[in-house]
């Protein structure tokens, strides 16, 4: 089977937010998980929150003014929903610290199978901060990991143990790929969904951990 097959990035990103539940407060980190503001319906009522300052931020409309200074945490130019907040950077990490928000969605270099993530560097990084990854990983009630499920070279990287520098422990609780969605719990990593044409044999040989099945097919 071709590494090519499986959803889109799109697609990706409309998964996690199916496990988004409405009401509530998430960040997006940066990287992949930015595409989840593009792809999300406002009348979920999810509220977006960024480090830098945003709440109730949304993926830009179509042909809409850019104000330059209004950005996520990748530095994107994003808008506002009605009713949004611009808070200090010292509140923002108050919401993230202080277990007020929901999910944190974040990208991955490793995860493990349970629920280790490894995120701010990988071997060969010339420069490396964990930023705020460590605070929204620990601080957010749910983490989603959304990750390519191999790295550049083909190498798996949901693995048994993370020997990348690790974010914090025990903390993802879905892992959102281009192949599946996986659930992780005491009973180890629970595959929920595969994207259509992604066989259970597939998924176990880009896999560096054992799995369990408990799957609906999807498009």
């Amino acid at each position: 089977m071709s590494l090519s097959a499986g959803w889109d990035k799109y697609e990706q990103a409309r998964k996690v937010i199916a496990l988004l539940k409405p009401g509530s407060y998430v960040n997006l980190g940066i990287g992949m998980p930015g595409l989840v503001a593009d792809q999300m319906d406002e009348n979920l009522g999810i509220y977006l929150h960024c480090e830098n300052g945003l709440i109730g931020y949304r993926g830009l409309y179509p042909d809409e003014t850019i104000d330059i200074d209004v950005i996520d945490a990748a530095s994107k130019p994003v808008g506002l929903i009605n009713g949004a907040s611009v808070v200090a950077h010292d509140v923002s990490f108050a919401i993230a610290r202080g277990g007020r928000l929901d999910t944190a969605v974040l990208g991955a270099f490793q995860v493990s199978e349970f629920g280790d993530l490894a995120n701010w560097m990988s071997p060969n990084a010339v420069i490396a901060g964990v930023g705020g990854a460590m605070d929204l990983a620990v601080g957010a009630r749910q983490v989603i990991a959304m990750m390519k499920h191999v790295d550049k070279v083909g190498e798996p990287k949901i693995v048994r143990s993370c020997t990348y520098p690790l974010t914090a422990r025990n903390v993802v609780d879905y892992i959102v790929s281009e192949y599946a969605v996986i659930a992780i719990s005491e009973e180890g990593l629970i595959v929920e969904e595969l994207a259509e044409g992604v066989t259970e044999e597939f998924l176990e040989s880009v896999t560096a951990a054992p799995l369990k099945f408990q799957v609906s097919t999807s498009s």
